[in-house]
C-alpha cells in the first residue's frame, strides 16, 4: 500500500491586504514539518503542491527544514487542480447575491464591518464563510464566472485519482494544498454528505497532516488532522 499525506498550507495573511502570504506562524510551520519529517526519518517519494503562493511557500519551507539533515527533497510538482475552490468569486458573487436574498445574511455583514477586535472579526468571518459555502454547495448556476461545487467535487477527484493511478507500489506522496481540497478528499474517501464535509473541512488545522493510504483503485483514511511536528501551542492556528 501507498501513502498520501494531505498537508495543508499553514496560517496565512487573513484580512491583510494579500491573503496568499504566509504569516510569519505559518513560516514557522513549514520549518518545524520539516524538521520533524526529517528528524522521524521520513522518506517522501514524490511531492506536489497547489498553484498558490501559500502552497509553494509553504512546501519550500518544510523543504528547508528536511534538506537541513542533509536528506533528498524531491522536485515539487505544480498541479492547478490542487487549487483551493475560488474564494475571490464567492465574495464578488456568491456573497452580494445571498446578501439580497437572505437577510440574516445581510445582518452578519452589518455585523462584521463593526467589529473592533481581530476576536471579533475572525468570528464574524467564520459564520459569513459557512453561510456563503453552504449557499455555494446548494447552487447549481452562479452569477459570474464562479467554479460550480460540482465541478470543484469532480476536479478534486480527478487530481487524486491522477496521483495514485501516477505513484508506484509502496510510495510515499505529500501533497501541498488547502483545506478544501482536503475536505472533498475526505468526502470521496468516507463517502459523507456534503454538509458533513464542510464541517470536517472547518476543523483542519494550518499546516496538519491528512493521511490516507491508497492503490490505483482506492483511497481509504488512515489518520485526520494530525500536528505531531507543533509542539509549540502558539503554533496551533486554523486561519
Amino acid at each position: 500500500m501507498s501513502v498520501l499525506t494531505l498537508v495543508r498550507h499553514g496560517q496565512a495573511s487573513l484580512f491583510a491586504a494579500d491573503y496568499d502570504r504566509l504569516s510569519a506562524v505559518g513560516e514557522r510551520q513549514g520549518l518545524a514539518l520539516g524538521a520533524y519529517w526529517a528528524g522521524h526519518g521520513v522518506q517522501i517519494d514524490a511531492i506536489y503542491s497547489g498553484p498558490r503562493v501559500r502552497h509553494r511557500k509553504f512546501a519550500e519551507l518544510a523543504a528547508a527544514g528536511y534538506r537541513e539533515r542533509g536528506l533528498h527533497w524531491p522536485e515539487p510538482v505544480v498541479l492547478n487542480e490542487l487549487d483551493e475552490f475560488d474564494l475571490d468569486g464567492m465574495a464578488q458573487h456568491c456573497a452580494p447575491q445571498l446578501s439580497g436574498r437572505d437577510p440574516e445574511f445581510a445582518r452578519m455583514v452589518s455585523e462584521f464591518a463593526g467589529c473592533q477586535t481581530d476576536e471579533e472579526r475572525q468570528r464574524g468571518f467564520q459564520r459569513m464563510f459557512e453561510r456563503v459555502l453552504r449557499h455555494w454547495q446548494a447552487s447549481e448556476v452562479l452569477e459570474g464566472d464562479v467554479e460550480t461545487w460540482g465541478a470543484f467535487r469532480a476536479r478534486v477527484a480527478g487530481v487524486i485519482g491522477r496521483i495514485q493511478s501516477e505513484s508506484p507500489r509502496g510510495a510515499r506522496v505529500a501533497v501541498f494544498t488547502s483545506g478544501g481540497v482536503i475536505g472533498c478528499a475526505l468526502q470521496h474517501a468516507l463517502g459523507v454528505s456534503d454538509p458533513m464535509m464542510l464541517d470536517l473541512s472547518w476543523r483542519i488545522r494550518n499546516a496538519s497532516l491528512t493521511d490516507f493510504v491508497f492503490t490505483p483503485e482506492r483511497l481509504t483514511l488512515d489518520a485526520f488532522n494530525m500536528i505531531p511536528h507543533l509542539k509549540d501551542p502558539a503554533l496551533w492556528t486554523y486561519r
